[in-house]
């Protein structure tokens, strides 16, 4: 009997011990933490309030990032005088042309530095349709930390940081749209 309850109290204490090493996952954070991971988007350690900002548009209405809140934002930093720039921004157009009224907005922000008559002429030149935000004096990319270009930013409907990529990404591929869907809880046609 005293060795039936020495190997019960092992048995307990080894259980115990277990729990304590390899706690359960989180639910939910999980399979987004390696959503992103996978698409090598940096997820933030605490999702912080995404700055808001007002910017001209080419048509020299303004806009504000918190009119965009409820919705899933591709915060997109691009210049005409980066290539990779311009050769991801007709795949972010389609992107988005891919999930209208579904609660996901692309704003690709120019930061070119002159005026803006070469961010108007390659978005007429390729027939962009996206909102095209113009930052000539780097206000807004200095409060998102731009380094490098192309960098993006996914902003959750809740206006807090979801991830950053830095660099060109397919954003057209099944994972990313996957991504959108879960993110937006609404499928894409």
């Amino acid at each position: 009997m005293n060795s039936l309850l020495t190997k019960t109290r092992c048995l307990v204490g080894a259980t115990l011990s277990l729990a304590i090493c390899f706690p359960a996952p989180a639910p939910a954070a999980a399979p987004l933490a390696a959503q992103l991971q996978a698409l090598h988007i940096d997820a933030p350690r605490e999702r912080l309030p995404a700055p808001d900002f007002a910017l001209p548009l080419l048509d020299g209405k303004t806009i504000r990032l918190q009119d965009y809140h409820g919705q899933l934002v591709l915060l997109h930093f691009w210049a005409t005088f980066c290539k990779p720039c311009r050769e991801e921004l007709p795949a972010l157009d389609r992107l988005s042309r891919e999930f209208p009224g579904k609660g996901f907005a692309v704003l690709a922000i120019a930061v070119d530095r002159d005026h803006p008559q070469g961010v108007e002429h390659f978005v007429r030149e390729h027939a962009i349709r996206l909102t095209v935000p113009l930052d000539p004096g780097g206000e807004v990319r200095k409060k998102y930390e731009i380094d490098a270009l192309p960098t993006s930013y996914l902003i959750g409907p809740d206006g807090r940081f979801v991830g950053r990529v830095v660099g060109e990404r397919d954003w057209t591929s099944p994972e990313f749209r996957t991504l959108i869907d879960e993110l937006t809880g609404t499928p894409y046609d």
